[in-house]
């Protein structure tokens, strides 16, 4: 497995993709998720429209928090307390988690909601008026009417016209 990727091409002739480094490294080094402990799904809803769903069977909406830090989307959920139960058998986890997604430039998050066992939090991708493509309109100029015009401001030869 590669340790390093080397991304100098990209950087020949590509701007603003230097966070883009960092991202490929932090994902080569990151450490496994523990069983991939919450299943999780990410979902394209349209062009500038995702959903994130957790299977969080057993937490509450109180044990469960979602913070967004300098691009990245943390989940977390912690149980409150543990309980005197004695099981047999326990196959649903209750263990305390935490999950990290990397957000590209201007996804934001919109809201999250807890239905059913599922925690689904939505986000959008809103690109700024100014960041957005514009067209730049090319005017047509007259050459000769430059050169006339250029001709009537100066004196030719460098002499004052006469009066």
């Amino acid at each position: 497995m590669m340790s390093s990727i080397d991304l100098s091409p990209l950087y020949r002739s590509s701007i603003g993709f230097d966070r883009l480094a960092s991202l490929i490294d932090n994902a080569l080094s990151a450490e496994p998720v523990a069983a991939g402990y919450p299943p999780y799904n990410i979902e394209v809803l349209d062009n500038d429209r995702y959903a994130i769903t957790l299977a969080v069977a057993g937490f509450e909406r109180h044990e469960l928090d979602i913070k967004v830090e300098k691009g990245v989307l943390s989940v977390c959920g912690q149980k409150s307390t543990q309980s005197d139960r004695k099981f047999l058998h326990q196959g649903i986890s209750d263990r305390t988690f935490e999950r990290k997604f990397n957000l590209a430039d201007h996804v934001e998050v919109v809201d999250a909601a807890l239905n059913s066992g599922l925690l689904t939090i939505n986000l959008v991708r809103e690109v700024p008026e100014a960041m957005k493509p514009k067209t730049i309109a090319i005017t047509q100029t007259d050459s000769d009417s430059k050169v006339l015009e250029h001709e009537a401001d100066e004196p030719a030869n460098g002499k004052a016209k006469a009066a």
